[in-house]
Formats: structure tokens, sequence, C-alpha cells
């Protein structure tokens, strides 16, 4: 195994090189091969501001009612279908939450805390992203959502994901002096990493962009019986590699409610995860509980 202390970080970056074929070997509870974790993205998005769209040329619109209306039935539709799904599937939920939420949407919090949600936090709403912002303002605004989503939800978050998965340089030592113990922006890869923040370090936990329903439905424009094929095919290969190496993987499912929360699509993500839940090698978890257990490892 590489000794650690060797290895070189590149100027800027907070983590060394270390391949996954040097890892130590571990299993997840239960001699799991996969940790699945699923993450609903429960977003505000302020009608005058750019967010994600369905229609680019309806963009150029002002006000633009088309993007807008579609984003906006996620919340007041899509979210109580995922709802649904999950329940019914029996599956643990951390949601990546902006804090906006809390004011606009409050009927989502109380149903998300009835379930035992966790909570992560997620910027103020979807349409500002941390990249360029003075160190300052950047503290002040991760200050208030991380207060927002405790006052709101009763719980404050341990971890982060920022809108637009976008940090700026100091964002990590922010998050770790704010008391955010794992950030999902860094999808570089399939087992948690440690990175280095100010005088402390934060645990990467995985996220993704592959399995991310905004690239497999929105830009790949995958149809629902493909969407669920390539759900199936991500667990299928982390589970023959971790139980062929005993090196545990996760496998994170992002969720956006206006995309899989359509009445066309919600049943093929039910059926992947009726699969994959059901698989005697699938840890079902939380983000802070694959956390808790990698750090408890000695991970």
């Amino acid at each position: 195994m590489a000794d650690k202390t060797d290895l070189h970080i590149s100027e800027g970056l907070r983590y060394p090189y270390v391949p996954i074929i040097d890892r130590p070997q571990f299993l997840w509870p239960n001699n799991a091969g996969v940790a699945l974790w699923a993450i609903p993205n429960v977003e505000y998005y302020p009608f005058d501001l750019p967010g994600a769209t369905v229609n680019d040329r309806a963009v150029a619109s002002k006000p633009d009612v088309l993007n807008h209306s579609w984003r906006d039935y996620g919340v007041r539709v899509g979210i109580w279908r995922l709802f649904e799904c999950l329940d019914q599937v029996g599956i643990k939920v951390s949601a990546t939450l902006n804090s906006e939420v809390c004011d606009e949407y409050p009927a989502i919090i109380e149903a998300g805390n009835k379930r035992n949600w966790e909570w992560l936090g997620h910027g103020t709403t979807n349409s500002v992203r941390l990249t360029g912002m003075e160190p300052k303002d950047e503290a002040a605004l991760i200050k208030s959502v991380l207060d927002r989503i405790h006052a709101g939800t009763g719980s404050r978050p341990r971890g982060w994901l920022g809108p637009g998965l976008a940090e700026s340089y100091n964002t990590l030592d922010i998050l770790a002096d704010s008391g955010i113990e794992y950030v999902c922006d860094w999808i570089a890869d399939d087992l948690p990493f440690w990175m280095k923040a100010s005088n402390s370090r934060i645990l990467s936990v995985p996220y993704s962009i592959e399995m991310n329903d905004m690239e497999l439905v929105l830009r790949q424009k995958l149809t629902g019986p493909q969407y669920r094929q390539r759900l199936i095919d991500q667990f299928q290969q982390l589970r023959l590699e971790s139980l062929r190496e005993k090196r545990g993987r996760v496998m994170a499912i992002p969720l956006h409610p206006f995309l899989t929360g359509q009445a066309h699509r919600i049943g093929y993500l039910k059926s992947a995860l009726d699969f994959i839940v059901n698989q005697p090698d699938t840890w079902v978890a939380t983000g802070s509980e694959i956390m808790d257990y990698f750090v408890g490892i000695g991970g």
C-alpha cells in the first residue's frame, strides 16, 4: 500500500492520488458490498432567477414561464410521488436542501421529518452558486444556510452539497469551520476519501453525476426503461468489484422531483430500487451512516 506521507498533492487540490486498488479491504455492515444512498435534491428556484431548463429556447423569454413552472411541478407534485415511492421501497433518505425551502415549502420539511430524512446543506437556492464569492460573504451565506435548516428542520446538517456542485477555493475551509463533516461535491471516487480543510480535514462521500437524473434523463435523454437499466447496471458492477476485492463501494442515486417525480418515470425508479435494495449484498444507508461507519473502521 502506498505511503500516504509521500503522496503528492497538486497545487490547489485538497487530496492526494490514491488508486482504489491501494485502499484497505473492508465491507459494509453485514458483509454488504455496496452502500446505497438515495439523495433527493429539494430545491427552491425564485421566479426571476435562472435555473435548470427543460427547454433552452424558453430561457430568452422574460419571464421564463415554461421552465419555471416545470421546475415548480417538482415541489408541487413530483416530490410527493418520490415520498410515496421511497416509502414503498423502504429506503433511507439523505436530502440536499436549499435553506429557502424551509420558508417556501414547509409542508415538504414536515413530510421529510415524519420519515426521518437526513437533511444536507445545499445553499440558499439553486440559483445562487458559491463560485467567486468573497470569503466573508461565503462564510455568512453558509452560516445562514446551516442556521436556517437547523431552525426549520430541527437538525443541523452534517453534510453539504453545493448548488451545482460548485465551490470557491475557500469553501472546504469554511464548511469545516462551520461544523460540516462531509461534502459531496467531489465526484472523484467510489469510496469516501479525506480532503484537507482549514486546520482539519473533511470527508468526501461519493455523490454521482453519472447516476444523476439530471445527466441521464435531461442530458442523455434516457427513456424510463433505459434509466432503470442504467441504475441496475451500475449496482451490478459495483457489487461484483466489491465482493471480488473484499473492498466495499458506494452507490449514490441523486434525484430531482421535477424529473424522476414525473408520472411516466417514477415506476422505473421504483423498479430499480426494488431490485437493488432486495439484494443480500446491499446496505441501505444515509450519508451520515456511510461516513460514521467509514470513520469507525479507521478509513
